[in-house]
């Protein structure tokens, strides 16, 4: 699914990937078994590949790791074309887009990792946003890699002359420090009108959804009171700034907004950061980040999670060694390289303290723990094509009424999801 926020992974993250079956490659001197990994393209640094590649063959003697970098464009089919042992290529451990694994459960032929889970990957202690999608029916099929997810970029001078020392914990916090950031020529936030990721954290805050299944049937529950709230309160953040109503936070960049220097607030993944620097050398150092506030200081608010989840396919000439292959990329060690390297979040909640050196990933840290993703239906790429959700956040901005706007678009989610292919 499209992820901006993960030009982290942009991800956040927060892709899909595969290689081959892995079969064994004939050696000069008996030969090695070959274990093929795909991974997408930007997920790691080279430096990162080449280090984990070392340590996993000298771990395993006798293991050949080919590590294949994959483009997105077209990524689904060479991953169904695996799947069905189908197109020639073949793949021992595939590197996916958390919300993709329903797509390819659906189509079939992914191995199931439930036990491997709670036996050695520490499975009780995965982030949500990155282990609910991967799990079908109970019974787990993606294994949580890496995390991204949206916090708040703030302008230091912006939010010091307002006279704002720490920033906000809580809703109601947050929305008073935006009213004094919100004055004259500044923005107090820049919050486009369709950055339905973000409404999306709000819903959950409120205990709503984009949808449920019932009965087997996926119903979209916009117009939920819970769902309603969440929207209120977005349109309630979205006016403290000049956010377009009819567009998403590309459309123009927000990056480039917040450059110019006239605002004090944007929610984004933290890459961003780096972004607005080289848009305007002098914000350098200048920036600060926090985590979504929630509606009580006592938890961060609930946030998208992007980022990639691995995955065996179930025709592997080499599911052991696939299995081995997970348990190095998941271990400790190469969790923390991992997310140090790349700025991204750990797969566990336990992990979160290896990133306190860096403010942006520390922020996106803490909000991983509050971590959801889109409904598990194998057609939300469908909705998300059509996006009814945008329009509705468009409507009631513009002064629509926001129960008749959100009746509409969640008849258009069940439509879709509920629909024969």
């Amino acid at each position: 699914m499209k992820m901006r926020f993960l030009a982290v992974c942009t991800a956040l993250a927060a892709a899909a990937a595969l290689t081959g079956c892995g079969g064994q490659s004939a050696g000069s001197g008996g030969g090695s078994e070959k274990v093929t990994l795909w991974l997408m393209k930007g997920s790691a640094s080279d430096d990162f590949i080449a280090r984990f590649t070392a340590d996993f063959e000298k771990q395993h003697p006798g293991i050949d790791l080919d590590v294949k970098i994959q483009e997105w464009k077209g990524i689904g089919d060479k991953v169904n074309a695996v799947l069905a042992g189908k197109g020639g290529e073949s793949a021992d451990v595939i590197e996916v887009g958390n919300t993709q694994v329903a797509q390819y459960v659906e189509t079939g032929g992914l191995s199931e990792l439930t036990l491997e889970g709670l036996r050695e990957w520490g499975s009780k202690d995965w982030l949500k946003g990155l282990s609910d999608p991967g799990s079908i029916n109970g019974a787990q099929y993606g294994v949580p890699w890496y995390a991204a997810n949206r916090v708040v970029i703030y302008n230091k001078d912006l939010f010091a002359g307002a006279g704002i020392k720490t920033p906000p914990k809580s809703r109601q916090e947050w929305i008073a420090d935006t009213q004094k950031l919100d004055k004259g020529d500044q923005q107090g936030i820049y919050l486009p009108g369709q950055n339905w990721y973000v409404l999306a954290g709000f819903i959950w805050d409120e205990g709503g959804d984009l949808a449920v299944e019932t009965s087997g049937q996926w119903v979209g529950t916009l117009d939920d009171e819970k769902a309603l709230a969440g929207m209120d309160f977005y349109k309630q953040l979205q006016g403290l700034g000049d956010g377009p109503k009819g567009a998403d936070e590309e459309t123009p960049p927000q990056s480039e907004v917040f450059a110019r220097g006239q605002v004090a607030q944007i929610i984004a993944p933290p890459g961003q950061a780096a972004q607005i620097e080289a848009a305007n050398p002098a914000l350098k150092g200048k920036l600060g980040f926090f985590p979504i506030p929630g509606k009580t200081p006592e938890k961060p608010g609930a946030v998208f999670t992007g980022g990639s989840d691995l995955i065996i396919p179930e025709k592997t000439a080499q599911r052991a060694h696939a299995v081995d292959l997970i348990t190095a990329l998941v271990s400790e060690k190469w969790q923390t390289e991992l997310a140090r390297t790349m700025s991204y979040v750990p797969n566990k909640t336990t992990l979160a303290h290896v990133v306190d050196g860096n403010d942006g990933a520390a922020a996106m840290a803490s909000g991983a723990a509050q971590g959801r993703a889109t409904p598990k239906s194998a057609r939300w790429a469908e909705v998300e094509a059509k996006n009814p959700v945008k329009a509705y956040m468009t409507a009631v901005l513009n002064g629509q009424d926001a129960a008749t706007a959100a009746k509409k678009a969640s008849d258009t989610v069940s439509r879709v999801l509920s629909s024969d292919r």
